[in-house]
């Protein structure tokens, strides 16, 4: 079976952090393919200041550089809201792949505030990429209250297919000082910019 990684996201604008995570991702768990979820909305987030999602998605497949790593808005397509439900409806699609979904240290913090958060660890392994300032925070994470006890060595990551779920497993990786956050502070009008030089 094709090993996917899926690497949710809104990617306003994706940079070379989330490259980094996926070359790492790939390569420390055995992936044929890694897939950047770019989400219509993220519901957590606010709509202000969201660039669109064309522009993101464009701002994507600029920085993934990678034949196996594939930028997409299937969630789009698919008419899902919430990553719980696009993980089953991407299971059903896809029956001939094994998916993992890959996150940074920073999604760990706020993991408990998704939509069925549990229904979606056993539904897929997790895999957190570390990321700078967030850990620490990851490890005690009000999330890993419950997942501790299914944590899995990172010397075994890439045995993940064979895991019972749920599983989650840490893999501390060389970390990437970059943000979103920090690249629309630097230019807010990165979108426009964009959609001009293509």
């Amino acid at each position: 079976m094709t090993r996917i990684g899926l690497l949710g996201g809104s990617f306003n604008p994706a940079h070379d952090g989330h490259r980094h995570i996926s070359l790492e991702a790939m390569r420390r768990l055995g992936l044929d393919e890694i897939w950047w979820l770019v989400s219509p909305q993220n519901p957590l987030k606010a709509a202000d200041g969201m660039a669109s999602l064309e522009a993101r998605l464009a701002s994507a497949r600029t920085v993934a550089r990678h034949p196996r790593i594939r930028p997409m808005s299937i969630e789009a397509k698919l008419g899902t809201v919430y990553t719980v439900d696009t993980v089953a409806a991407l299971a059903r699609r896809y029956p001939d792949k094994r998916f993992i979904w890959v996150m940074g240290a920073d999604n760990l913090v706020q993991f408990h505030r998704w939509r069925a958060w549990r229904r979606l660890a056993r539904a897929v392994p997790i895999a957190v990429m570390a990321r700078p300032h967030y850990i620490g925070d990851a490890l005690f994470a009000p999330a890993m209250a419950w997942l501790r006890r299914f944590r899995h060595r990172s010397a075994d990551a890439k045995h993940w297919t064979r895991w019972e779920l749920p599983a989650i497993v840490f893999l501390n990786i060389r970390l990437s000082p970059q943000s979103a956050t920090a690249i629309r502070k630097r230019d807010p009008r990165w979108a426009e910019r964009l959609k001009t030089a293509r």
